[in-house]
């Protein structure tokens, strides 16, 4: 009866198409749908690697895994279902016919899948010796056409033959993250990746902020990085072409074991495997001394390792907030003794350093450093330029158009020269605008020419200010303008039409980003490989040529990290358009009202993007040369940058105050139902208050997930702003945040939110915080003061307001839904 049992048992089993693979057994002896189940090991050919289950350190979770095959100390270099442990050994691993690779537990649900996209006829499964899992159609042994392989998926380790960049055809990353603990390797707070923006650079992240980044490719190495140098042990690559960009290495010795691993404290450790102490060596660290701390000196600051203090400015620079630097904060960096003119400029030479931040440079494989040269110096924003390859003299041309970020002196690094003043340049700097002699001569007939002139030019700019004010008063410009006139007025680049058509691929479909009341807005790549995003202004536009001016006129003068940057504009026959820098990560709403997209965004993140925001705000409202109010703060209108940093855009409705103003009037009321404040819906009054309000609503609905427009409830029929009214009435404002899943830590931050939140929406304006007032209250635990029942509290108030003032569109449908949030 048992060898009965034991037939019939095998029978069924084979009748799944499934194959259970034995302890050792190689897995390119496999062919068919396989098995794996907890306690069976799968080695790599030359038994280099082993795919199994583990437990790391202490913990009692079983994860799959790769790990060293021939060493005595258990050290995994992949982990599939990181974030998924199984808390037994029940777990499987199956091969599908598909060629899926399934992770799944006791019950049979699937915890960890490979994601395999492509079909596949006769999928097999290899563990190769490289420590590539591959999954691939039978017989094809070019690991390029893999359905799917493991080191397109890298976890906190790059071993030899990995790649960390991005695939630029299908988009893919390859980076790196930490794990929590030796215990856990579910993702940390940590991240490696190599920024695929400007001209390519690593970059470690902690949370979403940066916390060191390499330098740029400089030919011979990373440019912040230690020197890389032939060696016995590894050779090194950076590739960078129109299909991918990646940095990877590989050993020279095949018998060797080497790895890279980011570990929890952002450490980049490289390791070497000595067989003799049967021990892994440090062989380097890349980040470890204070200068390697991002940013650590400010805006063209310098740091110097050996020095102390270790931070300076800049020759020809000077410390932004000199209290500041006393005090050893650096943070808010540097400022020019001399302003640039443009025309005067020269160059200072500044070597062996760590080229700064290259996210928004631009840069031309081809240039001679000369041709670089005289490439900035036509171009009067441009501040800094380089070589890009230090290789055989020199070659190629990097420029940077900003604030220089991230510099530190270093030995055998690269060369910057960096933009200064004319009265800068000294008899030891390397590029001047005259030798002593011709100075002295240009000193000697500008005093004679000056005398004579001044009294005349002061006539003339007299003269001209009076005509242009007569002109002023005559145009008509709603109705039609001269463009030439108009470009004069809004004092700011230009674009061409065929410059932006040709940087959008003619305004393709492909290339729309997406559109508002103002028109479409496209991405476009420039010719000098600046990405854009082009914002035309639509013939069917519920805005017009007004809002447009607008916009230029507040944002132009505008320089903050929170605020969209305006590059230029493009006024041309019956054309308008603004062209802004380029932000990937779209806008606010995409993440947050989309259930899918939110799990993107984590508690840390969103309470970055809420002070983010509300540090935009405090620079509009107060620090700007204008006092600005926008006028229409909303999720749409929040972009986000690579970092998850919100910048606050589309000025398009936005007025300016006089310096002694706060609060104007409009019989028109211009915004977006569900975030407009109801002293303006109702009376059309506007005020720095207006934009505390929208405010208040944008993070309810960031803490939420939920919009406050078309807000519905089984329980009720108020809307958002009234919902969370009655939860924090009633004590129970956790449950506001819903499906957010904050965790236990941060729950006292997202309370804060909540109540600060309400406090900003306020039915009387004299009763909402000022935005000084709302950073101060985001970012300390003092008591705050108790809000009084908001404005527009049911979706009545709401619906009655906008349609009395003939601006709105219906309420949608909800968009989310309402489940409770415990404390754990």
């Amino acid at each position: 009866m048992r060898f009965l049992r034991d037939c019939i048992s095998v029978l069924l089993f084979c009748s799944t198409l499934l194959l259970i693979v034995e302890v050792a057994t190689p897995i390119d002896t496999i062919n068919t749908t396989l098995s794996i189940r907890d306690g069976d090991t799968i080695v790599s050919a030359g038994g280099t690697y082993e795919l199994g289950f583990f437990s790391p350190g202490k913990s009692t979770n079983r994860y799959l895994g790769i790990w060293y095959g021939k060493i005595s100390v258990q050290t995994a270099v992949w982990v599939a279902n990181r974030e998924s442990p199984l808390n037994d050994s029940s777990g499987v691993v199956r091969l599908t016919n598909q060629g899926l690779l399934v992770l799944v537990n006791r019950s049979g649900s699937i915890i960890w899948s490979s994601n395999t996209s492509t079909p596949a006829r006769n999928p097999v499964a290899q563990l190769l010796d490289s420590g590539n899992l591959v999954v691939k159609e039978e017989g094809d042994n070019n690991v390029e056409n893999s359905l799917w392989q493991s080191f397109e998926h890298p976890g906190n380790t790059l071993i030899p033959g990995m790649k960390i960049g991005r695939n630029r055809v299908t988009g893919m990353d390859w980076s790196l993250a930490a794990w929590k603990s030796q215990d856990d390797p579910s993702r940390g707070n940590i991240t490696g990746i190599l920024v695929p923006y400007g001209y390519p650079e690593l970059v470690e992240l902690e949370d979403s902020k940066v916390k060191y980044r390499s330098g740029p490719w400089n030919g011979l190495g990373f440019s912040g990085m230690p020197p890389l140098k032939p060696n016995p042990i590894y050779t090194y690559e950076f590739v960078f072409n129109e299909k991918e960009i990646f940095y990877r290495e590989q050993l020279v010795n095949s018998s060797m074991h080497w790895r890279i691993v980011l570990a929890q404290n952002g450490d980049i450790q490289q390791l070497l495997w000595i067989e003799k102490t049967q021990s892994w060596f440090l062989y380097e660290t890349e980040n470890i001394n204070n200068c390697a701390r991002y940013k650590l000196c400010g805006a063209n600051g310098i740091c110097r390792i050996n020095n102390s203090p270790v931070c300076d400015c800049l020759s020809g620079f000077v410390p932004k907030v000199p209290r500041d630097w006393e005090r050893t904060d650096w943070s808010s960096g540097c400022i020019r003794k001399t302003a640039l003119n443009c025309s005067g400029d020269g160059f200072r030479k500044v070597s062996g350093v760590k080229l700064p931040e290259t996210r928004q440079s631009w840069f031309n494989k081809s240039m001679s450093l000369e041709e670089c040269r005289n490439t900035c110096l036509k171009n009067c924003s441009c501040t800094a330029y380089a070589n890009m390859d230090v290789r055989n003299g020199g070659s190629g041309c990097l420029l940077w158009f900003n604030d220089l970020i991230d510099i530190l002196f270093q030995d055998e690094k690269d060369t910057i020269f960096i933009r200064m003043a004319a009265s800068e340049l000294g008899n030891g700097d390397s590029a001047k605008v005259n030798t002593k002699s011709n100075a002295k001569k240009r000193i000697v007939v500008s005093i004679v020419l000056s005398t004579g002139l001044v009294f005349l030019g002061l006539v003339l700019v007299l003269l001209l200010h009076v005509w242009r004010k007569q002109q002023q008063k005559k145009r008509d410009l709603p109705s039609g303008s001269n463009n030439n006139d108009m470009k004069e007025e809004l004092e700011l680049p230009f674009f061409t039409m065929d410059e932006l058509a040709s940087a959008t691929n003619n305004f393709s479909d492909a290339n729309k980003l997406g559109e508002g009341g103002f028109g479409p807005v496209y991405k476009g790549t420039l010719a000098d490989g600046r990405e854009i995003a082009v914002k035309r202004l639509s013939k069917n536009s519920r805005q017009g040529l007004d809002e447009f001016k607008n916009e230029v006129k507040h944002i132009v003068k505008l320089q903050h990290r929170n605020l969209v940057r305006l590059l230029g504009c493009c006024i041309e026959r019956d054309e308008k358009m603004l062209v802004y820098e380029f932000l990937p990560n779209k806008s606010l709403d995409f993440y947050i009202f989309d259930e899918t997209h939110s799990l993107l965004l984590d508690w840390p993140k969103r309470y970055n993007i809420i002070n983010g925001i509300a540090r935009g705000l405090l620079y509009l409202h107060q620090d700007s040369r204008l006092r600005i109010i926008h006028r229409d703060l909303k999720t749409s209108n929040i972009l986000l940058d690579y970092e998850m940093n919100p910048k606050i855009s589309d000025f398009g409705l936005a007025r300016s105050f006089g310096e002694n103003e706060t609060e104007a009037s409009t019989n028109k009321v211009a915004g977006t139902y569900g975030y407009i404040s109801p002293e303006y819906a109702n009376y059309g009054l506007y005020s720095l208050k207006s934009d505390v309000f929208s405010f208040g609503v944008l993070v309810l609905e960031i803490v939420s997930g939920c919009r406050n427009r078309g807000f519905s409830h089984p329980d009720h029929h108020l809307n958002l702003i009234g919902h969370a009214w009655i939860l924090f009435k009633q004590g129970r404002s956790l449950e506001l945040a819903g499906e957010s899943k904050v965790e236990t830590p941060y729950l006292s931050e997202v309370l804060r939110s909540i109540h600060v939140g309400l406090l900003c929406v306020q039915e009387n304006t004299e009763d909402r915080p000022n935005m000084s007032y709302v950073i101060l209250m985001l970012g300390n635990e003092d008591e705050l003061p108790q809000p009084k029942q908001p404005g527009f509290f049911t979706e009545r108030d709401l619906i009655e307001a906008c349609y009395s003032s003939s601006q709105c569109k219906p309420p949608s449908a909800n968009e989310c839904s309402i489940s409770l949030l415990e404390a754990r």
